[in-house]
C-alpha cells in the first residue's frame, strides 16, 4: 500500500434526480425518477424516495411504475447535467490538481501533501462539499483512504451527504466484513459464482485458498484477491497526463433501449469534450466502449477528419459506432472517449466551418467561467433534443 497517500472520491448523491429536483422544489419530497417512456424506456436516475420503493437505475420504466404508482417522471437533460458537472469539477480543481473524472459526477483527487495548505484532509473534503453545496446547491458524499477503491466504497458507505474516512492501518479492518459484492470489479456473476463457493465477504476473499478462486472463477483471480487485501497501487490521473480521456457509466440493471444508450453517450460526449477544452487539447479519434451482460468487453473506434474539442461532433461519430455496431444484447456499462490527443489543429483556409467552430466553443467557455454554465448554450446543440436525437 502507497505510504503517505490520501486520496479522495467525491460523488454528486442522486445526481441527475438531485439536479431536477434542484431546478423544481415542487419535486422536493415526491419519488422522483429522470427517465424515459413510462411503458418502454427505463429508468437513468432514481431519487433516494423512489429508491425506498426499490427503483433504480436501469429499471424498466414500467416495473418502476408498478413499484410506485405515484412516481414523478422527469424527461432526462443530459447537456444541462454536463453542464451542471462542469461546475461540480470546477469546484474539485480547487482543492487538488490532480482530478480524475470517472463520470459526469464523480471523481478521485490525490490530497497527499496538502495538508499544510488545506489542512486536515477530512476538513479539507468537508469544506468542498460544503462549497458544491453553496455553489451548485447539490449534496456530495465523499471517502478518503491511502488508495483508490477503498476510498470509493467508503463513499458508497457515506451516502447520502456523507463523508468517511479510513486510516492505513485501518484499511483491513474495514473490508473484511464487508459483502463481496462491495468489491471493485465484482458483478452480480461474479459474485453468484463466488457465493458458490461460500465466498460471501471480502475477508472471505482474502483468505479463500487459490484452488478454490480458480474453481469458481476459471481465470486469472489474483487481482480481484489483491484487492481484498487492500492493495491498490493505480495513482490518480489527471486529464493533463492521460493519453486518453473518457467518461463511463455502470448501469445497476442492463440497458438494450438505444436511445436510452445515446442518452448517456450524449452526456459523456460533453463532459470529455468539456475536459479537452479546458486542458488546451484536441483529439483526433473516439471510442465506443459497451459490456454486455455476460460481461464480454467491446469497442469501436474511429478517425475523426479533424481534430476537434467539440461535443457535438465526439456524440456524432460515438452515436455513429453505435448505429454501426449495435449492442448483439443488453449492456450492462457504456463509455465514451477520446484518444490522440495534441494540441488544436491551425486555422486551414478551407475548413472555416470547424474554425468557427473552435471559436464559438472557446467564447463560450470564457462566457461560462465568467457568468456561469447557464449563461449561454451552443447553437448546434439545439439541433439535438434532449436525448440526443435530431430535432425535425
Amino acid at each position: 500500500m502507497p505510504a503517505g497517500r490520501v486520496i479522495a472520491h467525491v460523488d454528486l448523491d442522486a445526481f441527475f434526480a438531485s439536479v431536477e429536483i434542484r431546478d423544481d422544489p415542487s419535486l422536493a419530497g415526491k419519488p422522483v425518477v429522470v427517465g424515459g417512456h413510462p411503458t418502454r424506456g427505463v429508468v437513468t436516475a432514481a431519487s433516494y424516495e423512489a429508491r425506498k420503493y426499490g427503483i433504480h437505475s436501469a429499471m424498466p420504466m414500467a416495473r418502476a411504475m408498478r413499484a410506485c404508482p405515484e412516481l414523478v417522471v422527469v424527461r432526462p437533460r443530459m447537456r444541462h447535467y454536463a453542464e451542471v458537472s462542469e461546475q461540480f469539477f470546477e469546484v474539485l480543481h480547487r482543492y487538488s490538481p490532480l482530478v480524475e473524472g470517472l463520470s459526469l459526477d464523480e471523481a478521485f483527487l490525490d490530497l497527499t501533501g496538502t495538508q499544510a495548505l488545506l489542512g486536515p484532509p477530512m476538513d479539507a473534503v468537508r469544506r468542498l462539499r460544503a462549497e458544491v453545496r453553496e455553489r451548485i446547491g447539490l449534496a456530495a458524499s465523499a471517502g478518503l483512504a491511502p488508495v483508490k477503491f477503498v476510498a470509493k466504497i467508503l463513499t458508497d458507505l457515506a451516502k447520502p451527504d456523507g463523508q468517511l474516512e479510513v486510516h492505513p492501518g485501518g484499511v483491513q479492518a474495514m473490508l473484511d466484513p464487508l459483502p463481496i459484492g462491495r468489491l471493485w470489479g465484482v458483478g452480480p456473476k461474479t459474485e453468484a459464482l463466488l457465493k458458490s463457493v461460500r465466498i460471501r465477504t471480502i475477508g472471505d476473499l482474502r483468505r479463500a485458498p487459490a484452488d478454490r478462486l480458480r474453481f469458481a472463477l476459471g481465470h486469472d483471480f489474483e487481482p480481484l484477491q489483491a484487492l481484498a487485501r487492500g492493495e491498490d497501487e493505480r495513482p490518480v490521473v489527471s486529464d493533463h497526463e492521460a493519453k486518453s480521456l473518457g467518461a463511463e457509466e455502470t448501469f445497476e440493471e442492463d440497458l438494450e433501449d438505444l436511445e436510452t444508450i445515446e442518452t448517456y453517450l450524449l452526456g459523456q460526449a460533453e463532459r470529455v469534450a468539456s475536459r479537452l477544452r479546458r486542458h488546451g487539447l484536441a483529439a483526433s479519434g473516439v471510442t465506443l466502449k459497451y459490456k454486455l451482460a455476460d460481461f464480454k468487453l467491446v469497442t469501436r473506434q474511429t478517425t475523426l477528419e479533424r481534430p476537434t474539442s467539440d461535443g457535438g461532433v465526439l456524440f456524432a461519430a460515438a452515436r455513429g459506432l453505435l448505429e454501426t455496431h449495435p449492442p448483439p444484447k443488453p449492456i450492462r456499462l457504456c463509455g465514451v472517449s477520446a484518444h490522440n490527443l495534441g494540441p488544436p489543429p491551425a486555422p486551414e483556409l478551407f475548413a472555416q466551418r470547424d474554425d468557427k467552430r473552435d471559436r464559438l466553443n472557446a467564447a463560450v467557455d470564457r462566457l461560462r467561467e465568467r457568468f456561469g454554465n447557464d449563461a449561454i448554450r451552443r447553437a448546434r446543440l439545439l439541433e439535438l433534443d434532449d436525448e440526443g436525437k435530431p430535432k425535425g
